[in-house]
């Protein structure tokens, strides 16, 4: 008999929400909830990613890993030092979350903010981003932006954070930075380029907070 390949399953939104390694304690962390959010994992690392982004990232996707060629890899280049680097990190989905920017070049911390209570890692990108532009206007530099999230790269470019998060108690404060973010965009004009940091070509961004 074939042996049984281990899986690990990332609860998003469940009761409670995790990372199960096994069916039967995900099954029971999502019986009853209407639209709960979930999918399984061939290992414990890439569930644990997975857990510290959003269910949007993977729904209908299955995931695969890719190697890049040589060609690839030439096309793609290397990372624009003259640059900041910004992400987020958030232990839940919603949890605590913070986020912050460093030196691509020197991996040197320009800002953080955070923890805070009952964030997403997306809404954290997002505010990454924005406090990256108010940051390098503030300084009058012509440096470019690095970030891993195309999410983020969207809701700036509409200026507008759209998360399906609930605003509660616990993350008001978190949710009047996202206003003031929204409103700098609208009143604020920028250069900056924000460009996406290439993963698969040059590892982690410079900014990860290393929770993989």
């Amino acid at each position: 008999m074939a042996k049984k390949t281990q899986k690990y399953y990332v609860v998003w939104y469940g009761n409670p929400a995790g990372i199960y390694n096994s069916w039967t304690a995900c099954k029971r962390a999502i019986e009853g909830v209407k639209g709960a959010q979930y999918k399984s994992f061939s290992t414990l690392a890439e569930a644990k990613i997975a857990f510290d982004k959003e269910y949007a990232d993977y729904k209908g996707k299955t995931a695969r890993k890719k190697t890049l060629s040589p060609v690839e890899r030439a096309r793609i280049g290397d990372p624009n030092l003259y640059s900041i680097a910004v992400d987020a990190a958030s232990s839940g989905n919603p949890g605590k979350m913070e986020y912050r920017g460093v030196d691509t070049q020197t991996r040197k911390q320009l800002f953080h903010q955070g923890p805070f209570q009952q964030g997403t890692n997306n809404i954290g990108e997002f505010l990454a981003i924005v406090h990256g532009l108010a940051f390098l206007k503030q300084k009058k530099s012509d440096r470019m932006i690095y970030t891993d999230s195309r999410i983020a790269m969207g809701w700036v470019k509409r200026k507008k954070c759209n998360t399906k998060l609930k605003q509660t108690a616990k993350n008001a404060y978190l949710f009047e930075l996202v206003s003031r973010a929204e409103q700098w965009l609208k009143n604020n004009s920028y250069s900056t380029k924000i460009v996406k940091w290439e993963t698969k070509a040059w590892g982690e961004i410079p900014a990860d907070f290393g929770r993989k």
